[in-house]
């Protein structure tokens, strides 16, 4: 693993923290309880993750989460990966096998379908 490769604990804590925060902002503004009583209480709070991780991501290249544990979203460029990629990456996310299969680089299937790449920095 080189410098810039994240290890799968840095991944998994960045994605804990960002649902976190979907969580808390679900309860906050809409009065979700944690845990959820119920389905859609719990779509609540994914579309909240879906929403924040997608538009920071598209935008800034990281969700608050990998922000913290200092990873970036990029394109082969070395750029954000826009909105649109990002919404089909964190989609792909929620149904967690795509990012349990990765390929030999580290890269699971939602960023492959993404073109995107996650590099420590």
């Amino acid at each position: 693993m080189d410098d810039t490769e994240p290890s799968l604990g840095r991944r998994l804590a960045a994605l804990f923290i960002d649902w976190i925060i979907a969580a808390l902002a679900a309860a906050l503004f809409f009065g979700v309880t944690y845990p959820p009583k119920d389905i859609p209480q719990n779509l609540v709070i994914t579309g909240i993750f879906v929403g924040q991780v997608a538009i920071l991501t598209g935008l800034l290249g990281v969700s608050i989460g990998k922000r913290i544990m200092r990873l970036r979203v990029e394109n082969p460029a070395g750029r954000p990966i826009g909105i649109p990629r990002a919404l089909v990456r964190t989609v792909l996310l929620t149904f967690v096998i795509p990012a349990i299969v990765m390929t030999d680089d580290k890269r699971g299937l939602h960023d492959l379908a993404a073109g995107s790449r996650v590099v420590r920095f």
